[in-house]
């Protein structure tokens, strides 16, 4: 895919590039938000069904400790399989489920604190995945909360290097919109992801597109055998929620990528 704006083109998030990078600066992102927010901000319900900001950092606490931490990546995950049928048939909606559960009890200070310390080691955790681990593709459940369209499987190492980025990207994102607080959408990071956002989606699509991508995460993209007049034109940020499945794509932005 070649890229207008900037203009040689895209290099995908991958450990051999910036994936480690990208994911901390990601995770300051979202520290500089939740320090700015009140206590009912903490209280405020998400786009996310059922879920508070408190409930969102919550699920990220937990996904960094099981990052950093092979015995509890174990522990999440085995729950989640015996645990499914409760959850539409999806063990990640159960895993969800567990890392709230979990941090239940902690009010929004030390969940900033924790999900602080946990972060670094979640990040040093995801970029020793072994090379052998990383070639394994594993299936995704297509049931419970995951929206139509979504691809039914993941490599390891894109999961590691790039879907778990996207995850405390999206829900910085969520929890903004719930807090009604703005985000500086000009920083680096967050025109980086959309980016890389496009790559994929240009990939699983396979049509030829001119994409015009509005806001300062945006970009002028265009496949180099695109040969017609026809642009489409969202704002990078909506763009992305719709590919998450947050909001309903029509066309080419039915297809989605994961979050």
């Amino acid at each position: 895919m070649t890229a207008i704006d900037p203009g040689s083109g895209v290099e995908p998030i991958r450990r051999r590039t910036d994936a480690g990078e990208v994911a901390l600066a990601a995770y300051r992102q979202l520290f500089d938000l939740l320090e700015d927010l009140s206590p009912a901000d903490w209280a405020a319900p998400t786009e996310c069904a059922g879920w508070t900001v408190s409930d969102m950092v919550a699920h990220m606490l937990g996904a960094a400790r099981a990052n950093a931490s092979l015995r509890e990546n174990v522990r999440q995950q085995v729950w989640g399989v015996w645990h499914r049928r409760r959850y539409g048939g999806n063990p990640l909606d159960a895993v969800n489920a567990l890392q709230i559960a979990d941090h239940a009890r902690l009010d929004a200070k030390q969940l900033l604190s924790a999900l602080r310390d946990a972060a670094p080691a979640a990040v040093s955790g995801r970029t020793r995945m072994p090379a052998l681990m990383r070639a394994i593709t594993v299936p995704l459940a297509a049931g419970g909360s995951t929206a139509s369209g979504m691809p039914r499987s993941v490599n390891l190492g894109h999961l590691v290097d790039v879907v778990y980025t996207r995850d405390v990207w999206m829900h910085t994102i969520d929890i903004a919109r719930a807090a009604k607080r703005p985000l500086d959408m000009a920083a680096p990071v967050n025109r980086r992801i959309v980016a890389d956002v496009v790559v994929e989606w240009t990939r699983r699509h396979g049509q030829p597109v001119d994409l015009l991508l509005t806001g300062p995460a945006g970009g002028h993209y265009r496949t180099p055998d695109f040969t017609g007049d026809t642009l489409i034109e969202p704002d990078a940020i909506e763009f992305c929620r719709t590919l998450s499945g947050r909001t309903t794509g029509e066309g080419l932005t039915a297809t989605r990528v994961l979050f």
